[in-house]
């Protein structure tokens, strides 16, 4: 029999050095195919604008990890909606294993993503909608955009997971998992994964600063089921599947919005040489390649945080 899905929680947890703010309405909504997830909401507190920002997250991301960015959306007068993708944070996990970063298919997230712009429609009505996408989150926004241009007026993607500079031989990769998830073995961890949600900072390739990087210690501690672990043989099958089709120049050209792609010269995660060639093919695309930056952007140190925010001002304005 199939598995389940897991119920996913109607709260946030507050703590850490930069907690949610205060205010959000949180709330369980739920996908065509009946995956309960977790969705926040903030009110802007300066009305300076008529927009909404959308947040997507990257794998293994959820809601409280982007605290500091919520609050910075609401200073500039935006309202601001995050959520949690199905099989991370506090939306419904696929498999007993809580811990296996799982979907069995990618079109699966564009699922997640239609059941969250459907809710803005009914509460948020007839806000403009920009979106602010990281990494996995910008690899589901760009399919989504590819498919219904009008999904949004415009968005920001932070190191979007169009190539991994994480994987040297990526044909084999997708190959092996192609492979072994013919044989059945979907549902298992990558070769070499586990459980575990944390690293140690030193030589990290997500952030320089280890007040931001010791986000997800500090909350796992007061949650521990907001973490996953690695991803199983589905997720990077499928994965490399989404990123092979965004790689065709074709793909690149028929995307007419307004894109702003923020990346950093030291992202071992993602390319960011895949990345500009990208934006290269798009008709309304800008690169913004930030030195020294690593993968996580808008945890990074603050000097490179101000860089992204003084485009991010710029692109919106």
């Amino acid at each position: 029999m199939e598995f389940l899905p897991q119920a996913a929680r109607a709260d946030l947890v507050r703590g850490g050095p930069f907690p949610v703010p205060s205010g959000a309405q949180v709330r369980v909504i739920r996908t065509a195919d009946d995956v309960p997830l977790r969705l926040a909401s903030w009110r802007a507190t300066i009305r300076r604008r008529d927009e909404l920002v959308l947040i997507l997250q990257g794998r293994t991301e959820y809601i409280e990890r982007y605290g500091e960015t919520i609050l910075t959306l609401i200073e500039r007068g935006f309202d601001v909606v995050a959520f949690d993708w199905r099989g991370q944070g506090g939306s419904a996990r696929l498999l007993p294993d809580r811990r296996k970063g799982h979907v069995e298919r990618f079109e699966d997230y564009l699922l997640d993503l239609n059941a969250v712009i459907a809710s803005l429609a009914v509460d948020f009505d007839p806000k403009r909608r920009m979106a602010l996408a990281h990494s996995m989150g910008g690899a589901v926004l760009l399919h989504a955009l590819h498919r219904v241009p009008a999904l949004m007026e415009r968005a920001v993607l932070s190191a979007p997971m169009i190539g991994l500079s994480m994987v040297r031989y990526q044909t084999l990769a997708h190959l092996a998992a192609r492979t072994f998830k013919t044989m059945g073995l979907g549902k298992f961890y990558i070769p070499g994964g586990s459980s575990e949600p944390l690293m140690p900072f030193q030589d990290n390739p997500l952030t320089h600063d280890q007040k931001r990087f010791d986000v997800n210690e500090v909350l796992f501690s007061k949650a521990p089921e907001l973490a996953i672990g690695s991803p199983t043989i589905s997720w990077i099958k499928t994965s490399f599947d989404a990123m092979r089709a965004l790689q065709d120049p074709r793909f690149a050209s028929k995307l007419s919005m307004p894109l702003l792609c923020v990346a950093g010269s030291h992202d071992r995660i993602t390319d960011t040489r895949a990345t500009a060639r990208f934006i290269a093919g798009t008709k309304q695309g800008r690169l913004l390649e930030i030195a020294d930056a690593a993968h996580e952007i808008l945890l990074e140190a603050e000097t490179i945080r101000q860089a992204f925010w003084r485009a991010f001002d710029d692109f919106m304005d």
